[in-house]
């Protein structure tokens, strides 16, 4: 009898407190992805792959950005001012290419009159084993990028989701403060105050900061892509760009941006990359110039990307830089010229 009755305060306990964890996440909305919620979805998790997916159904954002971290510094407020229509940064630390390709087709599936769509295109684009590792560690959740909200309850049960749930109830309360702001954008890097160039020449040359030779100019860079032969590498997810390109897209305009990378994180000539770098950027001009759809290459030897001073590392510039990207992206769309002082290049331009 003591023990039927241990069994059923036990097993009572129990489903008590998956009840009280499942009125939580109902409540509280952690994901923003239930549409019984009484709570408007706040950002309170660190991972962007289970967030932004209902910061693109909320309709406040006709135009994005997407990219990994070269990309997350463009702030929305700026792009913006430069070029109208409401902004939504949706760049992915670490993301691959096969996940900016899912963000970018459920942003195109989800909103009927798109304004611009920013693709910044890094390495992760010239990966040969994109097809093949397209996911990282923190996961990807497909269930939330159907256009069946049912099944999104099966996953919605679980310490991590109750975790952040806790947290969206706080911020209710008035109790701690959101992940980062409804349009993705945040200042990932170190505050400017505590910037240290000495520090930051370690993170971009290695130990004892030590420059290597610089690659060629931007001019020469031009001259090097367009005499390189043709070689057979593989790129698997440009396949992918040429698809979210094809006629009929319904962006009212699209920009390829190359964000700039420190020299230093770029093969130079006789590096044993080199040749499979300027491969991937060819077949990336060749795309544009088929699909019309501009390009603009910052990731050249530039007045940006010699100067160490820009740099946190040989891959993340700090938050002037980004200013200097948007206005300089507005000047090569609005004159379809290279930057006379050098900062891009317009590898590739529609005639007007």
């Amino acid at each position: 009898m003591a023990w039927s009755i241990y069994v059923r305060v036990l097993l009572g306990t129990f489903w008590g407190l998956v009840a009280l964890a499942a009125s939580l996440v109902a409540i509280a909305n952690p994901y923003g992805n239930l549409w019984f919620s009484p709570l408007r979805h706040v950002i309170m998790d660190d991972n962007q792959r289970f967030q932004y997916p209902s910061v693109i159904r909320s309709g406040r954002y006709d135009s994005m950005v997407v990219g990994t971290s070269t990309a997350r510094l463009l702030e929305p407020a700026e792009l913006e001012r430069r070029f109208g229509g409401r902004f939504a940064n949706l760049a992915l630390n670490s993301g691959t290419a096969w996940e900016q390709m899912r963000l970018t087709r459920l942003f195109a599936e989800t909103i009927p009159r798109r304004g611009m769509l920013v693709l910044a295109i890094d390495h992760v684009w010239c990966d040969e084993e994109a097809d093949v590792q397209r996911i990282t560690r923190r996961g990807f959740p497909e269930w939330m990028f159907d256009a069946d909200p049912w099944n999104d309850l099966a996953y919605m049960l679980n310490v991590r989701t109750v975790e952040i749930a806790g947290r969206r109830i706080g911020h209710a309360l008035g109790l701690v403060r959101e992940r980062w702001p409804h349009n993705g954008y945040e200042v990932f890097v170190p505050p400017e105050s505590e910037y240290d160039l000495s520090r930051a020449r370690e993170h971009i040359w290695g130990k004892g900061g030590v420059p290597r030779p610089l690659a060629t100019s931007g001019e020469g860079l031009r001259a090097e892509l367009a005499s390189t032969p043709p070689q057979r590498f593989r790129f698997p997810a440009l396949n992918w760009l040429d698809q979210l390109l094809e006629p009929g897209h319904g962006w009212q305009r699209i920009v390829i941006l190359m964000p700039p990378t420190h020299v230093a994180g770029v093969p130079g000539p006789g590096h044993p990359a080199r040749a499979r770098e300027l491969a991937c950027k060819s077949a990336i001009w060749d795309i544009a110039r088929r699909r019309g759809v501009p390009f603009v290459d910052f990731r050249i030897p530039s007045p940006i990307t010699t100067q160490d001073s820009n740099y946190w590392d040989a891959l993340h510039y700090r938050v002037p830089v980004a200013t200097r990207i948007v206005n300089g992206l507005a000047r090569a769309l609005a004159t379809g010229a290279d930057d006379p002082a050098g900062d891009w290049v317009v590898r590739f331009m529609p005639s007007r």
